[in-house]
């Protein structure tokens, strides 16, 4: 489609606008689209995984160590009808996450979005931390969302279209105490502006790219954090409590979804109040 002209008769630079569904429910489907989910065999990957799958999208879910993974792939593909396979990829490689890329869409024909959503936690401060943890902290948590939406941005760029959705963190906005955790920190503040930079450039040739920013999740990643931790942690959440992982489906399905066709370069959080204080 041509620019449109101006009252003037100077060429506009402004470009044409997507297809919009008018049902509000019809634009949250994801009917037949393809979804890349790193760490989406356990805690909040896979919680993302069923709420995308019950929209109609098909699943490539990636995972490092999970031994329930073919469990997860059956379940998801029983309860929703939707074609499920499980990717065993180390984020920290590049050249490993651009060819199960490639395989993904080889298996599925298209690959529609990308969520970089797989990350590990710091046990011990900036000081205290051993280098060679942070090491693997940053290479998984940041280096390793990069790699993924850099894999699938190409494939995009291609195709004009595509959608990139990191999972970064509350701890991105905050110095959240006691924990001491400032390669968390650090990596997940860089996550939200990584998210920010990449959809600048992808505006340019119709992709999308945003970040989640989850707070304190009951999952198994803080099952073995002590009682007293915990306490500190809801005194200090407005709501007062963790959240069940099947309550951030929604921003996801939302981001991934052509609901949000004008949402770009956006952080979301769900963290129960916790940074407006």
């Amino acid at each position: 489609m041509p620019a449109t002209n101006g009252a003037n008769g100077r060429q506009s630079i402004r470009k044409p606008n997507p297809p919009v569904e008018d049902s509000l429910f019809k634009s949250f489907r994801l009917d037949g689209r393809t979804v890349i989910i790193t760490g989406g065999c356990g805690g909040i990957g896979y919680e993302i995984a069923r709420g995308l799958a019950e929209a109609g999208a098909n699943l490539a879910l990636w995972y490092y160590s999970s031994k329930t993974y073919q469990k997860i792939q059956n379940k998801i593909t029983e309860d929703f009808g939707v074609k499920v396979q499980t990717y065993q990829v180390d984020i920290r490689k590049y050249a490993e996450v651009e060819a199960t890329v490639a395989q993904v869409v080889k298996d599925f024909g298209r690959l529609d979005v990308m969520i970089a959503n797989a990350g590990i936690p710091t046990k011990a401060g900036g000081l205290d931390d051993k280098v060679e943890d942070w090491d693997n902290v940053r290479a998984t948590d940041f280096d390793g969302a990069y790699y993924c939406m850099r894999a699938a941005g190409l494939i995009f760029r291609e195709q004009k279209r595509g959608v990139g959705i990191i999972t970064a963190s509350m701890s991105g906005h905050a110095a959240n105490v006691p924990q001491e955790q400032s390669c968390y920190n650090a990596c997940k503040a860089g996550c939200i502006h990584l998210a920010k930079s990449m959809s600048v450039e992808w505006a340019k040739w119709g992709g999308r790219i945003n970040s989640v920013s989850p707070g304190y999740i009951d999952t198994a990643i803080s099952g073995d954090c002590p009682f007293e931790m915990k306490e500190e942690w809801f005194s200090l959440t407005p709501m007062m409590r963790d959240a069940d992982p099947r309550e951030l489906r929604g921003v996801y399905l939302y981001l991934a979804s052509d609901a949000s066709s004008y949402t770009t370069g956006a952080d979301f959080v769900v963290d129960g109040g916790y940074t407006a204080r």
